[in-house]
């Protein structure tokens, strides 16, 4: 009697379970295939517009405070870049409600630092470190290089041997504490000035606002493009920054199968 009540259990758990049941579904990531914002200061593309591009996404600091992250995924945000820490003692008060509520809304997100030349670069990975969280599920983390003409406090141009060395730095530590490469976020002038299609080996984010990475960068590569800073964005309030990952729908799943994990 009890080898029969064992294999009519068995054969109930059997009927009940499969593995779909017991695996997690993916996120649905692409809510907007190939979206076209509106922009306040649109730029006139004469060749490679940004929306022949399948996946947009959006980056985001304090300045926007806080964001209806579904209406923006539903509009065409499929991915978001978050500020989280600035030199060696800055942080972003919106950081953490931008990373709860983008992961709440399915967005695949990643967190970076704006780099701050009085600091040195392991002391602010170290505070990049202590506070952003070592999710799996997050994307690579990121590193923003870019002069701060602006700065109150700290105007320094180091010569580009020195930029390039600090940033491998930071690069190195934030990679062996994360697991993942992290990513280099940066604008024209600053790529031209310290000779960065010399450093490869990580994935680029280049900022083009007025021309395709192509024109303004040449062949060096690019993972991401950020192409306005004065998108309109539903869901979030004033003027956006929007980027394109340079692929296509099916490059972007393999991508995100292989960085957040």
């Amino acid at each position: 009697m009890r080898r029969l009540a064992a294999l009519l259990m068995l054969t109930l758990l059997g009927a009940c379970s499969t593995v779909d049941d017991l695996s997690p579904l993916p996120p649905q990531t692409v809510a907007v295939r190939a979206p076209r914002f509106d922009d306040s200061k649109p730029h006139e593309w004469d060749s490679g517009a940004p929306w022949n591009y399948a996946i947009h996404g959006t980056d985001v600091s304090k300045y926007q405070t806080s964001v209806d992250w579904p209406t923006a995924r539903a509009s065409g945000i499929s991915f978001a870049f978050i500020k989280a820490t600035e030199g060696g003692d800055r942080f972003d008060e919106y950081f953490n409600e931008h990373w709860e509520r983008t992961k709440a809304a399915g967005i695949p997100r990643a967190a970076y630092h704006f780099f701050y030349f009085c600091t040195p670069a392991a002391a602010q990975a170290r505070w990049f470190i202590a506070n952003v969280p070592n999710d799996r599920s997050a994307m690579p983390p990121v590193l923003d290089m870019e002069w701060n003409p602006k700065s109150p406090t700290c105007r320094l141009r180091p010569d580009p041997a020195t930029v390039r060395s600090e940033m491998t730095t930071f690069l190195e530590i934030v990679e062996r504490h994360y697991g993942k490469k992290p990513i280099i976020y940066t604008s024209i002038d600053f790529f031209d000035d310290n000779q960065l299609s010399t450093f490869r080996g990580y994935p680029y984010w280049l900022r083009s606002v007025a021309g395709h990475p192509r024109q303004k960068y040449g062949s060096h590569p690019f993972t991401f493009w950020q192409y306005t800073g004065t998108g309109i964005v539903p869901g979030m309030t004033g003027k956006s920054d929007i980027n394109v990952f340079n692929g296509s729908e099916a490059s972007w799943n393999k991508w995100l199968r292989q960085n957040t994990r």
